[in-house]
């Protein structure tokens, strides 16, 4: 299931950016080799970099791309002894039909800072989520105001480990495995989003099986002619650490890892050999101060991909294939490119704590929207997911008039279906998100289906107290009372464990006319759900 909350990408993370991220193309033979299967030590870099001469102000720095130029230059503030960095490259680039999105992953040895007790460690460099070469061959240029193709690079500090005399690469297939992603899905990260990977990141029996995101501690952003890059640092976290994320935010938990040493420390380097979390370092204060924050702040996971399905229990199917709980009666089996825009950008509008939660109404009306400070998301804390079709400064797709054959329609009874690790996340919705005035979002890895839960306060919501579930198209509103979740809170206690337990699991309350399943994953996989 892919998490999105107020960081910048639609729906990253759990599942769905996994089976993007694993590419049968990627394998450890590419990494750290070129074409010809020899160690890429930088050549790549030399080959192209203008001299420091007379010959570079002469303008034959041209030679060298400009975006690259403009990374590599932080990158040698940094380490002006590492020249030529040890590099992995794609095999085949992407603007060639490769599979591997990052033309070149850098990797420096970071010697720390022995003063606030960082210690040594190895720093990976991507180089291709932004725009190198200014020429569209990968990213559309849109001007030096905006971003750099996706705005961004990514980069991760990995502890050395004594003896190690050449940086591990399996960062590398990581950071591609997440760019993979960032182009298929054309959703964006931003610091505070959080990653559910459900494995060990290097592939042993570590713990560290997830990840967050901030900002790199050291470097700073750059503009380029192409427009601005900043530079996102990947951060390895247990379990229990992006359960904690996902119930209050992630920058909260990133702050907490700052402060405990073997956690990561002032720079959040991941140590693959951490065993314990900040909750078993000290188990009283880190808990202590979750749960403040929750009850504080609640949540700012404003909703996740996931495998989940409902069902109008209003009127039985009329055939065989309207079952699968997307479209009824008359309405098109799949929503137009148009409505999913518009439902899309429903969605990143709503996805917003700066005052009160909004969801724009579904009109031909076009209205203006303020660019929220920072954007959001997949795998989150200000509210608004971005992407790089549907900028939430795009004008477009808020003025859409829906498909004439997609109508909002009022449900009298629905059957909401959910996999348990999209159900384990029922208590967070409701107790972080709802019971502060918000909403929460569940949106199908497998199609066009959305469940949008919201508060009485969220404004611009089709679903009302009178008609509390409405559904436009496969996109499925429930507006619950204050009442009604805390009544609902007491009846899933279950579903806060987190434990593996007997499904399915069912919850009714007959007299609000809702039935939520927990089914098994398999379910999900079938054609009809």
């Amino acid at each position: 299931m892919a998490c999105f909350s107020n960081g910048c990408s639609d729906w990253v993370g759990q599942v769905s950016i996994k089976e993007l991220a694993t590419s049968p193309f990627w394998t450890s033979d590419h990494i750290g080799k070129t074409a010809t299967g020899t160690k890429h030590r930088g050549k790549g870099m030399d080959e192209m970099r203008p001299s420091s001469g007379a010959a570079a102000h002469l303008g034959l720095a041209s030679i060298f791309p400009p975006g690259l130029q403009a990374i590599y230059g932080e990158s040698r503030r940094l380490y002006p002894d590492q020249a030529n960095p040890l590099q992995v490259t794609a095999i085949v680039k992407y603007w060639l039909g490769g599979p591997d999105p990052l033309d070149y992953i850098s990797m420096y040895r970071n010697v720390g800072c022995p003063g606030q007790d960082i210690p040594e460690h190895w720093h990976y460099v991507s180089l291709g989520l932004s725009d190198l070469y200014g020429d569209n061959r990968v990213h559309e240029f849109t001007g030096q105001e905006g971003p750099s193709g996706f705005g961004f690079e990514l980069t991760f500090r990995l502890k050395r480990e004594a003896g190690e005399t050449a940086p591990p690469t399996w960062p590398a297939e990581l950071m591609q495995g997440l760019a993979r992603y960032v182009f298929q899905s054309e959703n964006t990260f931003c610091s505070g989003d959080h990653i559910s990977w459900h494995s060990p990141l290097d592939n042993s029996e570590s713990r560290i099986q997830h990840m967050l995101l901030t900002e790199d501690p050291q470097m700073l952003p750059v503009q380029t002619p192409f427009g601005h890059v900043s530079f996102l640092q990947i951060v390895g976290v247990c379990t229990e650490e992006l359960q904690a994320a996902q119930q209050w935010n992630g920058q909260g938990i990133l702050d907490l890892l700052r402060g405990v040493h073997i956690a990561g420390g002032p720079w959040l380097i991941t140590d693959m050999r951490r065993g314990e979390t900040i909750f078993d370092i000290d188990p009283h204060m880190q808990q202590e101060r979750v749960d403040k924050g929750i009850e504080t702040d609640g949540s700012n996971l404003s909703g996740v991909s996931a495998k989940c399905a409902w069902d109008d229990l209003s009127r039985p199917p009329e055939d065989e294939d309207d079952s699968r709980s997307i479209c009824i009666g008359s309405q098109p089996r799949r929503l137009s490119d148009k409505d999913t825009e518009q439902i899309r950008e429903a969605l990143r509008k709503g996805l917003e704590i700066n005052s009160k939660s909004v969801l724009p109404p579904i009109s031909s009306q076009r209205h203006s929207h303020d660019r929220p400070q920072q954007s959001v998301g997949h795998f989150q804390t200000q509210q608004i997911s971005r992407s790089r079709k549907n900028s939430l400064e795009s004008e477009s797709s808020a003025a859409i008039v829906p498909h004439e054959l997609v109508r909002t329609r009022q449900l009298e009874s629905v059957h909401l279906k959910f996999n348990q690790e999209s159900g384990t996340l029922l208590p967070l919705c409701l107790r972080g998100r709802l019971l502060h005035g918000r909403h929460f979002t569940y949106k199908s890895i497998n199609g066009d289906t959305a469940i949008t839960f919201v508060s009485t306060g969220v404004e611009g919501a089709f679903a009302t107290e009178e008609h509390p579930y409405a559904a436009h198209g496969p996109w499925l509103q429930i507006l619950l009372t204050e009442e009604f979740v805390e009544q609902m809170l007491a009846d899933i206690q279950d579903l806060s464990t987190r434990e593996v337990s007997k499904l399915p699991k069912e919850y009714s309350w007959p007299d609000k006319k809702l039935k939520i399943s927990v089914l098994p994953d398999t379910v999900f996989d079938s054609p009809l759900q």
